[in-house]
């Protein structure tokens, strides 16, 4: 065998790092891991340590991140053809990964939440993952109980509170949750009447899209939702959101012509830390999606990390930063439209790219100029 590469040696040290910390996390709980016994398991120094992972926290949050993207698939019920059908499926998927006691491998996740707890940097970001997971199931019902203007993100955002605080109740008090009333809980909220609409966004200063033509060359990337190669070169928008700008992506959505493809990119200022957070919570959510609803039902909303940016450089966005939010339209192969700034996604994805029409242009010495026929007419 050859001698492993620098990037081979560290993808390696890395792996072995994780799956040291996954046993020293099971064995002992976040509190009571300690780096240097991590360091000892994966056979590498603290140092070896430190350089894949910033912190315990950072790792912690990786591991749960692997496992839950990794995790084997439960008894598959049959997907569910109506709303109730299809939440009741949710609930019976979910139901089956509560701990039944907090020792051994259910200690792993206890102390997920008082992490997300412990600082505004995690909290922000993780409401804004619970909207998107919300986003994705209420879509996703949607397309199983179609009614005039029918929105149902709020009866999602009521079913993950129930599922979530299940959760929650099995690590507090193990034999408290009756899993079959959750399940019969989760079938009976898709009948819950919320009033929910989809008002224009409230935004006091929309952007507008300008037009642009650039070549639109992506790099390969996964889609979080299906777990399969993501469709980026339909015609469509793909949006660059930060980890606080997520609830953006339903404005896409809702403003997309039926037929585009909406894909919502995800970056971050901290891919160590919030980056894996990312990958858990989609990971929970879209694992359950896919069992419980029929294919044709999954939502029309694509999700990538991007935790390199990598993609997000492709659409022209330089730098991001979790307050990022640009979109950009693409027809064929190219993209021809972009907006910058809350409300991009609204003003991108609502914007008629046929009637958008590129910038003047004048020849001087070999350079394109921009003509601003905005002031023609005006005295000199």
């Amino acid at each position: 065998m050859g001698r492993l590469t620098r990037a081979e040696a560290q993808e390696r040290n890395r792996a072995k790092v994780l799956v040291a910390a996954r046993d020293e996390f099971t064995e002992r709980g976040f509190r009571d891991a300690k780096i240097d016994s991590i360091a000892e398991r994966a056979e590498l120094t603290r140092g070896a340590v430190y350089s894949n992972f910033p912190g315990k926290r950072a790792l912690y949050f990786s591991v749960l991140a692997d496992l839950a993207e990794n995790a084997p698939d439960p008894p598959q019920p049959d997907p569910g053809h109506t709303a109730r059908a299809a939440l009741g499926a949710v609930g019976r998927v979910w139901v089956t990964r509560l701990p039944l006691t907090t020792d051994g491998s259910a200690r792993l996740g206890m102390d997920l939440m008082p992490e997300v707890l412990t600082d505004e940097r995690t909290r922000q970001p993780f409401a804004q993952l619970m909207k998107l997971d919300a986003i994705l199931l209420g879509l996703a019902l949607e397309r199983l109980r179609p009614r005039t203007n029918g929105r149902l993100v709020r009866v999602a955002e009521t079913v993950l509170t129930t599922l979530h605080g299940a959760s929650q109740m099995a690590y507090a008090a193990p034999g408290f949750v009756e899993p079959f009333d959750i399940v019969s809980a989760c079938e009976q909220l898709a009948d819950l009447e919320l009033d929910d609409g989809w008002p224009p966004p409230h935004i006091p200063y929309v952007p507008q899209a300008h037009p642009v033509d650039e070549p639109w060359s992506p790099p390969r990337a996964v889609d979080a939702v299906r777990g399969e190669p993501a469709r980026l070169s339909d015609d469509g928008v793909v949006a660059i959101l930060g980890l606080h700008r997520l609830e953006a992506a339903e404005e896409a959505v809702r403003a997309a012509p039926p037929e585009a493809t909406v894909t919502a990119v995800l970056v971050t200022s901290d891919p160590d830390e919030l980056a894996p957070l990312a990958r858990l919570a989609l990971a929970d959510l879209c694992g359950v999606l896919r069992q419980a609803f029929p294919r044709s039902a999954w939502p029309r909303l694509q999700v990538i990390h991007d935790a390199s940016g990598t993609l997000a450089r492709a659409a022209g966005v330089s730098a991001v930063s979790d307050a990022t939010e640009t979109a950009v339209r693409v027809k064929a192969g190219r993209l021809t439209a972009r907006a910058e700034g809350r409300g991009a996604c609204h003003a991108a994805a609502s914007t008629s790219v046929e009637n958008l029409t590129p910038p003047a242009v004048r020849p001087c010495e070999g350079y394109a100029i921009p003509l601003d026929t905005s002031r023609q007419g005006e005295k000199r």
